[in-house]
């Protein structure tokens, strides 16, 4: 059953009034950053999360004995999430660094999430991005897409943003959008809609992370850190009881703001998929003989895809006799093509 939520009033306000030009620019500038103990909570992990720079930048590792993660002390309902991330170098195969929002642990048959996981990979290799969306608990759909990037995120600090609205859904890298998600009638329950916590882990995903779990994580090269800064959390803390407003800062109405990203962005989100797009959803024939009804088609994705797999994207015999019928089974299987 689908919890029915009050009506949220002023926490679909949000913080700043210039919020309009900052989305429209892609950029988090201007946004307060908050330190770890002002916005966040440990997860998991004890001394394998360790806080630097006065709280504005937070080590996670992944050893032999545990990985580690934290947690924001609020709910939200929409808004603007983001962080700096570097990943760990080197032979990082079945490595998972996850930067995502989520309420499983609230509703856990209905469930919604939105996902950014960076995918480890063999010396020599780069990590790979996934995104990922789930809504009401629609596990068994995953929204998987999957990119190459065009740097080396183990190099440098590389900024990794989630916009949510009531309409929609976008993942920025570097300010350039990758991905817009729009919620569309033929969906029904399955846009994320219920106020979720934001998330930042790293784990073993051997099983699944790399080629399908062909690569497993070494420990000879462990630990494996991942470094987090400009932590921004923008939007409505939602009080986890009663589901009402708890804290908003502004009075400019989050629905009334223009959020779609402008031409020039659309521009380059294209030109980006054209290049880095390795995988999605909406085209794979061996999951799905049709598209899901709110996939929108894109000619030229469709046919550069079905060069780069003409099994899985055009519709041949499948790789697998398995069915996607978890989120991770899902994921597993997307990352063997």
């Amino acid at each position: 059953m689908v919890m029915k939520l009050p009506y949220l009033g002023s926490c679909l306000f949000l913080v700043f009034f210039s919020l309009v030009s900052i989305v429209a620019s892609g950029s988090g500038k201007g946004l307060p950053i908050l330190s770890f103990d002002e916005g966040y909570n440990q997860l998991f992990g004890d001394d394998n999360l360790v806080i630097h720079r006065d709280g504005k930048a937070v080590h996670l590792s992944l050893n032999e004995r545990t990985g580690s993660g934290f947690v924001s002390q609020d709910l939200y309902l929409h808004g603007y999430f983001s962080a700096s991330i570097k990943l760990p170098a080197d032979y990082t195969a079945g490595v998972v660094v996850a930067f995502y929002m989520s309420n499983g642990d609230m509703f856990e048959k209905n469930h919604d999430e939105i996902d950014f996981e960076f995918l480890g990979n063999i010396r020599g290799k780069n990590w790979r991005i996934q995104t990922n969306i789930y809504g009401n608990g629609s596990t068994s759909a995953g929204r998987e897409e999957r990119y190459n990037l065009w740097f080396d995120p183990a190099d440098d600090f590389h900024h990794y943003t989630i916009l949510w609205t009531a309409s929609h859904i976008i993942f920025y890298v570097d300010n350039i959008p990758i991905r817009e998600f729009k919620r569309t009638a033929e969906m029904g329950g399955d846009f994320p809609s219920k106020p979720m916590s934001l998330y930042a882990t790293i784990w073993d995903g051997s099983d699944w992370a790399t080629n399908g779990g062909k690569y497993r994580v070494n420990y000879k090269y462990a630990p494996y850190v991942a470094e987090f800064s400009d932590l921004v959390l923008h939007g409505c803390a939602v009080d986890p009881i009663e589901f009402s407003s708890k804290r908003c800062d502004g009075t400019q109405s989050w629905e009334q703001l223009t959020t779609s990203i402008t031409p020039s962005q659309k521009s380059k989100m294209d030109s980006f998929r054209r290049k880095h797009m390795t995988y999605s959803y909406c085209y794979d024939q061996t999951r799905y003989k049709v598209a899901p009804p709110e996939c929108v088609i894109n000619p030229r994705e469709a046919e550069r895809l079905k060069k780069f797999d003409p099994v899985t994207f055009g519709g041949g015999r499948r790789h697998h006799g398995k069915r996607h019928h978890h989120m991770r089974a899902s994921r597993s299987e997307a990352d063997s093509i």
